[in-house]
This record gives structure tokens, C-alpha cells and sequence, in this order.
């Protein structure tokens, strides 16, 4: 039997739990607060963090001439 992520109880199946795959809904909601708060981060390439923070607006586009 799989283990709820939160609080590590066992999960009961999908049939008999609303709150599956955590063992019950108080758990589903602790973890929908953690997402809400940013507590759960998706890590990724620094340089592509970077390249994110230059503005499209402000970008030269490769195909136009510099006046």
C-alpha cells in the first residue's frame, strides 16, 4: 500500500479515498496550500533563468537592421 505523501500514512485505494493519492482530503489541502505558498519549487538551468529575464520587447530581432 502506497504512503501519502504528507504525512506518510498508508493510502487507501482511488474507490475509497476522495483525497487519493494522499490519505485523505486534509492532506490534499496541505498540499495545495504548500503549492499556493511556493514551498514546492521546479528547479531548472541557471542560464536558462537568465535568458528568461531579458525582456522580448527589448530584444533585437535577428532578421532586423541596425539603424
Amino acid at each position: 500500500m502506497p504512503a501519502c505523501p504528507i504525512c506518510r500514512r498508508n493510502v487507501r485505494p482511488r474507490a475509497d479515498n476522495p483525497g487519493f493519492p494522499f490519505c485523505s482530503p486534509r492532506c490534499k489541502a496541505v498540499d495545495l496550500g504548500k503549492w499556493l505558498d511556493e514551498a514546492y519549487r521546479i528547479s531548472s538551468d541557471p542560464a536558462e533563468d537568465e535568458d528568461a529575464d531579458e525582456s522580448p520587447a527589448l530584444a533585437e530581432h535577428p532578421t532586423q537592421e541596425k539603424a
